[in-house]
């Protein structure tokens, strides 16, 4: 009995973590499995299956190294990354359609400096869902991150032009925006002063 309760809790709490796929913290709803009945026997998952239980053990490691950041354990919060990061990728390889799992990869290489790959898994997690919203917002977090709030304001319209679906995405991202370009006036403003007293 006690083995039967602890294989259903797991199962449940397997299929409910991908509901959270935006790492903000915000539920989205879950999307069904393409293959699943619900009732899976538990020797034979379909790769989508097996991607998604993939996808939720690697959320829970972008969850543990968010918590590591915020506690100051960044060596901690680096290995959770990189867990997180193969676990994302097990799951594209399993079934390269899963968009949240490319937004989970792009998320991980992002966090660990890798940006070439963030955009790339960006890129292919829009390319299967182009108005994903998280996407979006964490691909304009990156180019934020990588001092081109030109590229980040583009994904900014985007967002908005989603409406009140991508609502609270659209204002993570503008305040990031707004923090960025806040921060770095005085050096663009002394720049130009620079360039124009050079003529």
């Amino acid at each position: 009995m006690k083995r039967t309760v602890s294989f259903v809790t797991a199962a449940a709490l397997a299929l409910a973590v991908p509901a959270f796929a935006s790492f903000s913290g915000k539920p989205e709803a879950p999307s069904a499995p393409s293959s699943s009945s619900g009732t899976s026997s538990a020797t034979s998952t379909s790769p989508r299956e097996e991607a998604e239980k993939t996808y939720a053990q690697a959320y829970e490691d972008v969850a543990g190294a968010k918590k590591d950041l915020a506690d100051g354990k960044t060596k901690n919060a680096d290995k959770k990354f990189k867990r997180a990061l193969s676990g994302g990728e097990r799951a594209t390889s399993l079934d390269a359609t899963y968009h949240e799992a490319w937004n989970l990869v792009g998320f991980c290489a992002r966090k660990l400096g890798d940006y070439d790959k963030a955009f790339a898994a960006y890129e292919k997690c829009l390319n299967i869902k182009p108005d994903y919203a998280p996407a979006r917002e964490y691909m304009g977090e990156a180019w934020l991150e990588k001092g081109d709030a030109q590229k980040a304001r583009e994904q900014l319209t985007l967002l908005e032009s989603y409406g009140d679906r991508a609502a609270d995405d659209a204002k993570t991202l503008k305040t990031a925006i707004e923090a960025y370009e806040s921060a770095h006036a005085p050096a663009a403003a002394a720049s130009s002063t620079n360039g124009s007293g050079s003529k």
